[in-house]
C-alpha cells in the first residue's frame, strides 16, 4: 500500500468533534408576522400556515461582520480557547458586507486570531455551514499543531437582499450568525456527503453585478417556491439515506436530526416520507425564519442551550441550497 493510500484509508477514521457553539441575533429585536403586514398581501395566519415562521429578525444599524464576530466569540468563550489556538477560520455566507476583503479575513484583527492561520469565506448558499465543516476537516490536517482548532460559522443578513414587495420571499427569512468550534477527534465519528448540481432554471437565486449590467436589480433573492419545495423533499431523505447507508446504521439510530430550517412543511413532509418519529427532528424556524447557511449552527446552539445534547449522542445535520446545493453530516456530540 502506498502512502497515499494509506492516508486514505485512514482519513475516514478522523472525525470531528465540538467544543462550543454561540450565537448572535440583531439586537433590534423579533419581527412578528404583524410587522410584514403592513409590508405587503399577507397575514399571520397565511405565513404559519404555509411556513410555521412566526417572527425572524433584521439587522437594523448592525452588519454581517458584527454578527458573525458575537457568535465567534461566544463559541469560543463556551470552548474555552484562545484565539492564538485558531488555525482554520471559515464564515459560510451568501450575505458577505463587502464582495472583498471576506467576513472571515476582517475577523482575523477582531478576534485576534494568527496572521498565518486559514480563513477565507465560502458559498454554499444555505447549505454553507456543512460545506464548512468538511472544509474545516481536511484543513485542519495540515494546521500547525499550536493552532488544533477550527472556527466555522454560518453568518447572514438576508434583509439586505430581499424584495419587500414580494410577499413570496420577503416573509421567509431572517438574518441570524452561529458559530461553531472544532477539532480532530478519532473518538468523534464524523461523515459527511456534499453535492451540487446547476440550477439552470433559477428556480433559487440572488442576483448580482451580471444582472445590474443588464439593467435589472442586483442583490435581490429570486424563488419559485413550488420548484424548490419538490427539490428539497427530494434530496433531503435522500442524503439522510445516503449518510446512513455509509454509516450502516438506521434512522432509529440516530438521536436527532437537524434540518436546514426553511420551511416547516417541507420538514413535515421530509417526516412523513420517511416514516419518522416527529420529535426526532429540531425545529426552531418558528422564531428565526431562514436564517440560510446560520440555520444549522443556530439550531444546534439552541438544542445545545435547552439541554438536548447528551455526549455520545449521533445527530444527522442536513440542507439544501441555492445553486443547487446539498450536504448532509452524521456527527456524534
Amino acid at each position: 500500500m502506498t502512502k497515499l493510500e494509506m492516508l486514505r484509508a485512514e482519513w475516514p477514521h478522523i472525525g470531528l468533534k465540538f467544543l462550543g457553539v454561540g450565537h448572535a441575533l440583531p439586537s433590534a429585536g423579533a419581527v412578528p408576522n404583524t410587522y410584514m403586514e403592513r409590508l405587503v398581501d399577507t397575514s399571520d395566519e397565511w405565513i404559519v400556515s404555509r411556513t410555521g415562521i412566526k417572527e425572524r429578525y433584521f439587522c437594523a444599524e448592525q452588519t454581517n461582520i458584527e454578527l458573525a464576530q458575537a457568535a465567534a466569540e461566544e463559541a469560543m468563550s463556551r470552548a474555552g480557547i484562545k484565539p492564538e489556538q485558531v488555525g482554520v477560520c471559515l464564515v459560510a455566507t451568501f450575505t458577505p458586507d463587502r464582495m472583498s476583503p471576506s467576513l472571515a479575513c476582517m475577523l482575523q484583527e477582531r478576534l485576534g486570531l494568527p496572521q498565518d492561520s486559514v480563513m477565507f469565506d465560502l458559498n454554499a448558499a444555505c447549505a454553507g455551514f456543512l460545506y464548512g465543516l468538511q472544509t474545516a476537516r481536511q484543513l485542519l490536517l495540515t494546521a500547525e499543531p499550536t493552532r488544533p482548532y477550527a472556527l466555522v460559522l454560518g453568518s447572514e443578513t438576508p434583509s439586505r437582499v430581499m424584495d419587500f414587495t414580494d410577499r413570496n420571499t420577503c416573509v421567509l427569512f431572517g438574518d441570524a450568525a452561529a458559530a461553531a468550534v472544532v477539532e480532530l477527534s478519532e473518538e468523534k465519528p464524523y461523515l459527511a456527503i456534499c453535492g451540487s448540481r446547476t440550477d439552470n432554471e433559477n428556480m433559487l437565486y440572488c442576483s448580482g453585478l451580471a444582472d445590474q449590467q443588464q439593467g435589472r436589480p442586483g442583490g435581490v433573492v429570486h424563488m419559485q417556491g413550488q420548484e424548490v419545495f419538490r427539490f428539497a423533499v427530494d434530496i433531503i431523505p435522500h442524503s439522510i439515506e445516503q449518510v446512513l447507508a455509509r454509516a450502516n446504521l438506521q434512522l432509529a439510530d440516530i438521536d436527532h436530526v437537524v434540518c436546514h430550517q426553511a420551511n416547516n412543511r417541507i420538514i413535515s413532509h421530509v417526516v412523513k416520507k420517511m416514516h419518522a418519529a416527529p420529535e426526532q427532528f429540531f425545529i426552531n424556524l418558528q422564531h428565526y425564519g431562514n436564517t440560510s447557511s446560520a440555520s444549522i449552527p443556530l439550531a444546534l446552539n439552541d438544542m445545545w442551550e435547552q439541554g438536548l445534547l447528551k455526549p455520545g449522542q449521533r445527530i444527522i445535520c442536513v440542507g439544501f441550497g441555492a445553486g443547487f446545493t446539498w450536504g448532509a453530516c452524521l456527527l456524534t456530540w
